[in-house]
């Protein structure tokens, strides 16, 4: 399967929303950042809910024959970082969000409703 990264990034939010991830936010970062074009950003109140939710997304995306270029964080589990190239994905535990500030820092970037008016992206920053 092939998704644009546009796309990847609205399937990846939507499976961590599947996990219950809180404060899902998709920065379209493309024009600010050339080595990417998406970051998704979302929270999870333990370290288990931070390795389940980037476990999910890794499981998911692989079924597809999508696979990340690198993976960070994923032994501690408070900020779990999955490089897929164009869309970078950040699960923090949430105290770790509130401390790095991401969206604060890219708060330029344009953020992208990724589920059809479902649900709004988080209006962190």
């Amino acid at each position: 399967m092939f998704l644009g990264s546009r796309e990847l990034a609205k399937l990846i939010a939507q499976l961590a929303d599947n996990k219950k991830a809180e404060d899902i936010t998709v920065l379209d970062i493309g024009k600010l950042l050339i080595i990417t074009d998406y970051f998704v950003i979302c929270s999870g109140k333990t370290e288990r809910q931070v390795k389940t939710i980037s476990e999910t997304i890794q499981e998911e995306l692989d079924k597809e024959g999508i696979r990340p270029l690198g993976m960070e964080g994923e032994r501690e589990a408070r900020w779990v970082l999955l490089d897929y190239g164009d869309v970078v994905v950040h699960v923090f535990l949430t105290e770790e969000r509130e401390f790095y500030q991401l969206e604060r820092l890219w708060r330029d970037a344009p953020r992208l409703n990724w589920n059809n008016g479902h649900h709004e992206a988080s209006k962190r920053g």
